[in-house]
């Protein structure tokens, strides 16, 4: 049982390919992270669930590449928004859960990549959508919206790892089929990252960001990904501290 999925047309270096907008049910449907505020990608979601009887608009978390189409969605359809990042999105209670024809979604909440940010638990496929806390590709995610972001961070990838997940399905890059070793390797390389800061402060405790941004990343970085970057590493600062 694997759930319907639209890609919308929005690839950059943070979306990968775009954002993934997954569809949970048929007529009763979840519709989880609508995706970004784009014509085309709205119309695709609306008509794939043109005929069901009740939809959900589900909300891992508020960045406009997986909120921005939420209430042009909902107003299309009638559908309530659940979840959070952004005022019209209602949080489920504790032991609530959203009732699609092909199963029960719950959610609990795994923040770091934002602040406020969920991850849905289908619960009878053992899967899980875990928003922007791991992506289908890679061994990293952006980790640097807030203060603290960096301790949350670790404490989703374990409170993910606890759920032992059959398998994820992340807002950007493939299915991921084994969960445990991809959350393994996210933290292993948070845990790396957060090392080698550690160590260049050893040294130098008086390094800015922005020097140990060279000594870091040195030209690695992609472009237009410089400010992720920095911010990164401040966070990094602010949970060694």
């Amino acid at each position: 049982m694997r759930p319907r999925c639209i890609v919308a047309d929005n690839p950059d270096p943070f979306t990968l390919d775009g954002t993934r907008t997954y569809l949970v049910g048929h007529k009763r449907v979840a519709i989880i992270d609508p995706g970004p505020y784009v014509d085309s990608h709205v119309r695709a979601v609306v008509r794939e669930v043109a005929a069901a009887e009740q939809v959900w608009v589900l909300l891992t978390h508020g960045h406009a590449d997986h909120s921005g189409a939420a209430e042009a969605v909902a107003d299309a359809v009638g559908a309530e928004i659940v979840g959070v990042g952004i005022p019209a999105a209602r949080g489920l209670g504790d032991g609530e859960v959203v009732e699609t024809d092909q199963g029960r979604i719950a959610s609990f909440d795994t923040p770091g990549h934002s602040r406020e940010h969920v991850t849905f638990h289908w619960i009878e496929a053992d899967a899980g959508f875990p928003g922007d806390v791991v992506l289908g590709q890679g061994e990293t995610t952006w980790v640097g919206e807030y203060d603290g972001c960096v301790a949350d961070y670790l404490e989703s990838l374990e409170r993910l790892r606890s759920v032992e997940f059959k398998t994820l399905y992340p807002g950007h890059g493939p299915a991921i089929e084994d969960p445990g070793a991809t959350l393994n390797a996210y933290e292993a390389h948070r845990w790396d990252r957060i090392r080698q800061v550690a160590d260049i402060l050893a040294v130098r405790p008086g390094a800015s960001t922005d020097e140990l941004l060279v000594h870091v990343y040195g030209s690695t970085i992609p472009a237009g990904l410089e400010g992720a970057a920095f911010k990164s590493l401040q966070a990094i600062r602010d949970f060694l501290r």
